[in-house]
């Protein structure tokens, strides 16, 4: 018996709670995170730390089961971390259930691990890492060819070195014609409490909207919405 229940395979996820979708195209859809523990990279605004370790052992029948009970009729469901690929292993069996069972469902990575083994009903949200992330050059670049018209890659932007090295990298290599979306979004700082404004963005949005204009990027401006609707510290959000 204690054989048979070590083979069950089990996730270790921080958190799974329904909000509204805070980034990508889906902004402002109702949506259940699934939110993996574990990340290999430490961005310098990174504002999900609290991931990196802890969290609870979950079998991937648990986590359906949470996740039905959130949203019993399919709908909306981002697996986050962290950093999901780094539990590949599970998370792709997870992937086929959540989709089998009417699920529409958005992945949130790095694009640091390898994604062609990652169905492709899946919607890849992928944030390739900008200069002042503090993890520049940790994209796999052979994960362009993983990618379709119904993924979605994201640039945080802190400044105009970032600024410029996504719309070259938009333009090098043709995303506007590879992805569903390219998003350009301001990194909000990561020890933000109170306010809910744009004070707290590292690149006032609006100097950004003025370079995307000027440049004709292929791209939208994103902004963190959940960060405007609840205290940007606020977990679970």
């Amino acid at each position: 018996m204690i054989e048979t229940l070590y083979l069950i395979p089990h996730m270790q996820i921080t958190e799974i709670y329904k909000s509204i979708q805070g980034e990508s195209s889906y902004a402002g859809l109702p949506c259940v995170f699934v939110r993996l523990t574990g990340c290999n990279l430490r961005c310098s605004w990174c504002d999900s730390e609290y991931t990196f370790t802890g969290g609870q052992k979950m079998t991937l029948e648990q986590v359906e089961a949470e996740v039905e009970q959130l949203s019993p009729d399919g709908g909306l469901v981002e697996i986050t971390g962290g950093e999901p690929m780094l539990q590949e292993k599970e998370v792709i069996p997870l992937m086929d259930r959540l989709l089998n069972s009417g699920c529409t469902v958005l992945l949130e990575t790095s694009g640091e691990r390898p994604l062609d083994k990652v169905p492709r009903e899946i919607v890849k949200i992928v944030d390739v890492k900008c200069p002042n992330s503090g993890e520049p050059d940790t994209f796999r670049m052979e994960n362009l060819d993983a990618l379709t018209l119904r993924d979605e890659v994201k640039f945080v932007l802190s400044d105009r070195v970032d600024y410029e090295f996504a719309r070259d990298f938009t333009a090098d290599h043709k995303l506007g014609g590879r992805v569903g979306s390219v998003i350009f979004s301001p990194a909000f700082d990561k020890q933000a409490g109170g306010g809910r404004d744009t004070s707290h963005c590292l690149l006032d949005p609006r100097e950004l909207a003025e370079w995307m204009l000027a440049d004709n990027v292929p791209a939208r401006l994103g902004l963190q919405i959940h960060k405007f609707i609840w205290d940007p510290a606020m977990k679970g959000v």
